[in-house]
């Protein structure tokens, strides 16, 4: 069986390498997902089995000011390895790692039955993804809301925008638990507890400050991205 991860080098790929070490990983210079004869060619080499498609341009502010470059990777770079995974073995799957944004954020806890409503461009992008992922029979859409398990990037967090938040590792084993369930269609991967990125922040940052979203500017932000699951178990988020 050979598995493909595709963003390995981002912070949900690098977990995955670990939890699947025999699984094909090129960085995005050996495997550029917007050049389609190149992904054809490495899928024919390669014989792929299991795509897990990570790599994304993920910043919403990105996003929002080169959406070019966003759809470019974001749509196109999801369609070529799809249309890549169907020529070469049509029964072949593919898990999509989708984000809790695609989701307005006015009222909290969606299910996987939730109809999405995206506020900003990368939301957007990531949603039409998900159409594309459709295309295929064995396809499954993994939504989560997570972040690297390290010291928060920035001085200050959100106390108003809320999340059913996990590490980026609780989701690489949730990934592996589903796969090996052989689960297909839309699945939400969530923690059990909902709680506010300050909340998130402050595990691995005591000292962080709290902010509003009075205090921010730039592109329309998804406000209460918690998720819940009529398919799956929750987790907890690890503490260390």
């Amino acid at each position: 069986m050979k598995i493909l991860i595709t963003g390995s080098s981002g912070v949900l790929g690098s977990e995955l390498k670990k939890k699947l070490p025999d699984a094909l990983t090129p960085n995005h210079i050996k495997l550029d997902i917007t050049n389609k004869e190149e992904i054809i060619d490495f899928f024919k080499k390669e014989k792929i089995d299991i795509v897990i498609h990570t790599a994304a341009i993920t910043s919403v502010r990105k996003c929002e000011e080169e959406k070019e470059v966003a759809w470019k990777t974001n749509v196109d770079g999801t369609k070529n390895i799809i249309n890549a995974l169907m020529q070469t073995n049509p029964d072949g799957k593919f898990v999509y790692v989708s984000t809790a944004c695609v989701f307005d954020g006015n009222i909290g806890m969606y299910k996987e039955s939730s109809i999405p409503y995206p506020e900003n461009f990368y939301a957007l992008s990531k949603l039409l993804g998900e159409q594309e992922v459709k295309r295929l029979s064995n396809h499954l859409i993994i939504r989560t809301n997570f972040t690297a398990r390290k010291k928060w990037p920035f001085p200050k967090a959100f106390s108003d925008r809320f999340g059913t938040y996990l590490f980026a590792e609780d989701v690489a084993n949730g990934i592996v638990d589903i796969l090996n369930s052989d689960m297909t269609g839309i699945v939400h991967i969530v923690g059990d507890k909902k709680m506010s990125m300050f909340e998130l922040a402050k595990i691995t940052t005591p000292e962080i400050q709290p902010m509003t979203i009075k205090d921010y500017s730039g592109p329309k932000l998804t406000m209460d991205m918690s998720l819940d699951s009529e398919k799956w178990k929750k987790y907890k988020i690890s503490k260390n």
